[in-house]
C-alpha cells in the first residue's frame, strides 16, 4: 500500500545496518567502504521510489506543524492577559464584546489591506465583537515608522482613524506618506513625532513582535478569533464561522 512505503524505506536502511558483520545498530562507526555501499543502495532505492521521500518529508512537516500549533495554543492560554487585555494595546468594536478578534498586521502588507473591508463588515453587523489591534511591522523600516505613528496617534485620540486611513493608502508607503496621512487627519504632527520616540511605544512594538513569534504567527495578517490562531487573510464566510464557533465555546 502506498502509505506504507516510508516504513519500507526505513526497514531497508535498518536491515542494511543490522547486516554488517560484528556490529549492532547504534554501537559504533560504520567502516567507510560499508557506509558507501549502504548509501549507494539507499540512494538507488529512493531514486526509483521518490514518493517514499516525498511522503516522509510531508509527514515530518505535518508533525512539526502540529507541535508548533500545540505550543502556540499553550502560549495563547498562558499569556491571555497580554494578548487580549493589555491596556497599552488599542481596542475597537465593542470593548465589552463577547468575542475577541485580534489582528497582527503591517501597514505595507497588501493582504492586510485586502482583508480590511471584511473586518469592517463584521464589525458593522455584529456589535458584540471586540477588536484588538496588534502592530506587527515586519516589512521594513517604513513599516516601523507607520506603526510608531499609529501608536502615537492613539495619544491624540485618533488611533482608529489613522489606522483606517493608512490601510486605505495606495502604493508604496514611505515616511512622508505616514506624515501626510497624519496631517490629513489634523493630527499635531510635531507632537506625533515626539511621541513616536517614546520608549513605551518602542517597547510595545518589541512586545508584539515577540508575542507573534511565540504564537507561531510568522507573517501578516495573523488573527486570533476567540481562542483559535489563524495565519493569513480570512474571507467573510470563514470569519463569521470562526466567530460563531468562538461563541459556542
Amino acid at each position: 500500500m502506498p502509505h506504507r512505503k516510508p516504513f519500507v524505506g526505513l526497514a531497508v536502511a535498518g536491515g542494511l545496518l543490522a547486516a554488517i558483520p560484528g556490529r549492532s545498530v547504534g554501537t559504533g562507526e560504520i567502516p567507510s567502504d560499508q557506509r558507501q555501499a549502504i548509501e549507494g543502495i539507499i540512494h538507488e532505492y529512493l531514486f526509483k521510489n521518490p514518493d517514499v521521500l516525498i511522503e516522509a518529508l510531508r509527514g515530518a512537516k505535518d508533525k512539526l506543524n502540529r507541535e508548533e500549533d500545540a505550543k502556540a495554543t499553550k502560549v495563547l492560554s498562558k499569556r491571555a492577559n497580554e494578548i487580549f487585555d493589555d491596556p497599552a494595546t488599542p481596542v475597537g468594536g465593542n470593548p465589552k464584546g463577547d468575542v475577541n478578534i485580534v489582528e497582527f498586521f503591517d501597514y505595507r502588507c497588501p493582504y492586510c489591506k485586502e482583508v480590511l473591508p471584511t473586518l469592517q463588515t463584521v464589525l458593522k453587523q455584529d456589535h458584540e465583537l471586540r477588536f484588538v489591534y496588534k502592530e506587527f511591522p515586519v516589512l521594513g523600516p517604513a513599516s516601523v515608522v507607520a506603526a510608531r505613528a499609529a501608536l502615537a496617534a492613539q495619544r491624540q485620540g485618533k488611533y482608529e482613524a489613522f489606522h483606517t486611513a493608512m490601510m486605505a493608502t495606495k502604493g508604496q508607503i514611505t515616511d512622508d506618506t505616514v506624515y501626510k496621512v497624519a496631517e490629513a487627519l489634523e493630527l499635531d504632527v510635531g507632537r506625533l513625532k515626539q511621541d513616536m520616540a517614546a520608549p513605551e511605544i518602542q517597547q510595545k512594538i518589541k512586545a508584539n513582535l515577540a508575542l507573534a513569534v511565540a504564537l507561531n504567527i510568522r507573517g501578516t495578517p495573523g488573527f486570533i478569533v476567540g481562542k483559535k490562531i489563524i495565519p493569513g487573510a480570512l474571507d467573510l464566510d470563514t470569519l463569521r464561522e470562526m466567530i460563531a464557533k468562538a461563541r459556542k465555546g
